[in-house]
């Protein structure tokens, strides 16, 4: 037998075994940096603009909920933000009786969604800053990929952010609402102002199997 062997043997399982405790540690690291933003509904403003024929109409929409987990390090991103699709409101009951009935079908599909998946840019939580947000936006029960460019300000653990998104409804399968007489833009412009609070996330408990 090799005498040197053994001692191979434990020069070997030595390193094995400080290379799995660098991975845990840089592992624990990146879950200690994952953040969760949570949204204000109260203070978060959705607010459309639909060009036609005789005047532009303006509307909102009220925001549900929304929470949002990233990893600054990583870029990776979870989470849900659900709008109320039949909150819908232009301030005209005929008009918004239509747009709920017949183009969003608001009961049928009562949820307008965004769920995150990757954030790219430095997300500054002590000074203002900009990132782009990609994910899956879903509408009328279809989902489709969507970017949105954020300029965020944030104060505290208080956060701001807007941003424009143009959607162009008809190709993505709604109704077109026009009429003879009244012709109605193909793509509805949606501005959005985001209010929140950013919160450490805790580190997940250490398996014990």
């Amino acid at each position: 037998m090799n005498p040197h062997k053994p001692r191979t043997l434990i020069s070997r399982w030595l390193r094995v075994g400080l290379l799995l405790l660098t991975i845990g540690s840089r592992t624990e690291a990146l879950r200690a940096q994952e953040m969760t933003l949570e949204l204000d509904p109260a203070n978060t403003r959705i607010e459309f603009t639909l060009a036609a024929t005789l005047h532009t109409v303006h509307g909102t929409f009220a925001l549900t909920s929304g929470t949002i987990h990233f990893n600054p390090s990583t870029g990776s991103a979870s989470g849900l933000v659900i709008v109320n699709a039949a909150s819908g409101d232009s301030g005209n009951k005929s008009r918004d009786h239509k747009m709920h009935q017949e183009i969003l079908e608001s009961q049928r599909y009562p949820e307008i969604t965004f769920t995150p998946g990757k954030v790219s840019g430095k997300a500054d939580l002590q000074n203002d800053s900009s990132v782009q947000v990609d994910g899956v936006f879903k509408l009328h029960g279809t989902e489709h990929p969507m970017t949105l460019t954020m300029p965020v300000q944030a104060k505290g653990n208080s956060i701001s952010a807007r941003t424009h998104v143009v959607i162009p409804y008809i190709a993505w399968g709604l109704k077109n609402p026009s009429m003879f007489l009244l012709h109605v833009s193909d793509q509805v412009e949606v501005d959005i102002t985001a209010v929140g609070r950013v919160l450490p996330m805790q580190a997940q408990p250490a398996d014990n199997h």
